[in-house]
């Protein structure tokens, strides 16, 4: 069986935003115009395709990444479909709480259009996706939405997307008037006005620009040529010698300069009333990548340790990260994958490289937000679900086991709350842990433990909503009922200076003996990179770095693995308060051993008493998260708010304005914002709004870090 749409023809794209920002509405109208839905779905009604959850719909924000496939033919092609290309759209998360589906679609996806609000410009949660989609180098297309909206200003918005994300960014369209009086846009290549007329705004109308807007338009067109033809030194000799360029190679010039991440085209319309979101597929279609415009996925042959790569054909061997986990009430488990090469049929077997098992897959779907098509084959460059596997998490790499290769996986950002929770009743119990640990592997952000003094099951996330909206599942999907405790920060523990300490376990009993003899030295992490290449004695992990100095013997080099499993199982409970440690480096430099009485025990338990000793004597101290705040509110209350801030230990970092509100934005430790919005909002009549992310762990002050220890013993 072929493939039905040439690879050219597809483009796999995100639609990313700050919370509220238009994004499902966005892609509601997407779907309603590229026919795949009959009826445009609203937000405030609650009948959205993309937010399908019951609990999107209650709160009016997406929590899952709901991946979308639609097809679509450009507006100016008119009735000529062998022009339609296939859409593989993920509509992603705006809440900080729900970053992780961002960073792990940005992973897999070729281009991204990204959504502004036109009054508020850009948003903390904006300037967060726009670092994923640099981190992930993924082109992107600007979409500055509801123009309509009182207070909406295109400029302004504009001038926040130079001043805050990229200057690189440049205006293709500009609106006909804002707010009440917004009538459509201006399209600054083809030099025509567009109306979009009918019902649902389904009929794109060009028309000669209004006097009103001409000597505008001509002066921003100047501008854009002037950055297209930068991308190209040929087009750029051209111009500079004055010939015009004809339309088709502007735009090909364009394409070229947003797929090298050189130029965002800004785009502008309200999705709500129907104006503009044709335009933006078009440019979809004509700026943004297809899988064969991007360089091949990287990764490296598990059998070998060597570099290889798949380039987006059909004929290569296949080769499919899976980026989302998720349970489906009718279907059971789906792994939704990209595929970077080759092709796959439904009833073949599956080789995850990660783990060296294989997987029969019977069925392969591809999705409509919640509703199901069953695909028989899928070819490079798609996306699509198995159903049924169990043996996968995020992350891992499926592919052909005769040419096996575990593509580069995705990171993401450690917790930084936790609560307990506990089952209501015996019958729950049993349930809780099925229910937790497939939260869990649904989301790599949700971490599951068990508290070793307490014997309490410890749930921690990245924020309090995330918390509440996951037992909040447990509880429909999977019907257990729990009790939680209040939030808990997630402290860790490091040092800040360094020691050296010889620790000897002996222990003498009847028969064999226990001897484990070494001397380390600690000291705090920093990295150790020489030539961009880390240095061959230092094995180094996340937070922890272990350096094996062992010279002639003087520990038998299979002891080595067991003194490395004490360091690691005493970084787990920190000398303070009982808190992970992180960033320690420790050097192992000699010690001894006894013939007989040395065993793989006495050395770790040698190992993890020496560490404790020596993080003792260290100058220990307590980290906890501390967060980017960002506070919108009308100027009369920023007295009082800035007030609260600096009580709650915070930093200002600066002031601004948006509209007619004024911004604060300052750091302020996590543990002093449980409860932050409530109080916010008694305090601003209900009119100020919070937006909190993380933003790096710091020292606790030495008053504080006395009344946690305190708390914990």
């Amino acid at each position: 069986m072929s493939r039905d749409y040439p690879l050219e023809k597809v483009r796999n794209f995100g639609i990313v935003a700050h919370v509220d920002a238009g994004k499902t509405t966005t892609s509601e109208r997407i779907l309603y115009y590229t026919g795949m839905s009959h009826k445009i779905g609203e937000v405030h009604e609650g009948d959205t395709v993309t937010d399908w959850m019951e609990q999107e719909r209650e709160r009016g924000i997406t929590i899952t990444a709901a991946a979308i496939t639609c097809f679509w033919n450009p507006s100016y092609m008119g009735a000529d479909t062998s022009f339609k290309h296939r859409f593989n759209i993920i509509d992603t998360p705006g809440h900080i709480d729900f970053t992780s589906e961002v960073k792990r679609s940005m992973r897999v996806l070729d281009g991204a259009v990204v959504v502004f609000d036109g009054v508020a410009g850009v948003e903390p949660q904006s300037e967060t996706n726009w670092r994923y989609a640099e981190e992930a180098e993924v082109p992107r297309i600007c979409y500055i939405n509801k123009l309509d909206r009182t207070g909406a200003s295109f400029e302004k918005s504009y001038a926040s997307i130079l001043d805050r994300l990229s200057t690189k960014a440049v205006r293709l369209q500009i609106p006909m008037g804002a707010e009440d009086r917004f009538e459509g846009v201006i399209d600054l290549l083809t030099m025509k006005a567009y109306k979009f007329e009918g019902e649902m705004g389904k009929e794109v109308r060009a028309y000669d620009i209004p006097d009103e807007y001409k000597a505008d338009a001509e002066k921003y067109r100047h501008e854009l040529v002037e950055r297209i033809v930068e991308a190209d030194d040929a087009v750029m000799n051209d111009y500079l010698e004055g010939k015009e360029i004809p339309l088709d190679t502007l735009k090909k010039t364009l394409r070229k300069g947003v797929i090298a991440n050189q130029i965002f085209p800004v785009l502008t319309g309200s999705s709500l009333k129907n104006k503009g979101v044709q335009l933006v597929l078009d440019a979809v279609v004509d700026y943004l990548p297809s899988p064969l415009d991007l360089p091949p996925a990287k990764g490296i042959n598990t059998d070998t340790g060597a570099q290889e790569e798949r380039h987006a054909s059909d004929a290569e061997p296949f080769a499919a990260l899976v980026f989302k986990l998720q349970v489906d009430p009718f279907v059971g488990s789906l792994s939704f994958f990209r595929v970077y090469s080759g092709t796959f049929e439904a009833g073949q077997t599956a080789y995850n490289s990660a783990n060296n098992k294989k997987e029969r897959v019977g069925r392969i779907v591809r999705l409509q937000a919640d509703k199901r098509e069953d695909v028989k084959t899928v070819y490079a460059g798609e996306i699509a679900a198995f159903v049924g596997m169990k043996e996968v998490k995020i992350g891992q790499t499926v592919c052909d086991q005769e040419h096996p290769i575990a593509l580069e996986s995705i990171v993401f950002p450690e917790p930084v709350v936790s609560m307990r929770i506990e089952p209501k009743t015996k019958a729950d119990q049993e349930k809780m842990g099925i229910a937790l640990s497939r939260l869990s592997d649904e989301d790599p952000t949700f971490r599951v433990k068990s508290d070793p003094e307490t014997g309490e099951t410890i749930i921690s996330g990245m924020g309090e909503l995330h918390l509440e909206i996951l037992v909040d599942r447990m509880k429909r999907e999977f019907n257990v009922e729990a009790s939680t405790g209040k939030p808990q920060v997630a402290y860790r523990e490091t040092i800040q200076g360094t020691s050296d300490v010889e620790y000897k376990h002996i222990k003498q009993t009847g028969g064999r003996g226990q001897y484990g003899h070494v001397k380390i030295r600690v000291k705090p992490l920093e990295p150790v990179v020489e030539g961009g290449k880390i240095k061959n004695n230092v094995d180094r992990e996340d937070h922890f770095e272990f350096v094996n100095n062992i010279k002639g013997g003087v520990i038998p080099q299979e002891y080595i693995p067991a003194i490395k499993k004490g360091l690691k199982e005493a970084m787990d409970r920190g000398v303070l308060a009982g808190f992970p440690v992180v960033d320690i480096s420790v050097d192992l430099y000699d010690g001894s051993y006894h013939d007989v009485d040395s065993s793989e025990i006495a050395f770790k338990l040698a190992a993890l008493n020496a560490f404790q000793d020596a993080m003792q004597k260290a100058k220990p101290v307590i980290l906890e998260p501390i967060m980017k705040l960002e506070v919108v509110t009308p100027e009369k209350f920023m007295g009082d708010v800035t007030g609260m801030i600096n009580a709650k230990r915070g930093s200002i970092e600066a002031m601004g304005e948006r509209g007619q509100a004024r911004v604060i934005t300052a750091k302020v430790p996590l543990s002093e914002l449980f409860g932050f919005t409530t109080q916010l909002r008694s305090l601003t009549e209900g009119r100020g709004v919070p937006n909190l992310e993380f933003s790096h762990y710091a020292v606790v002050p030495r008053n504080v870090q006395e009344e946690i220890v305190a708390s914990r013993k």
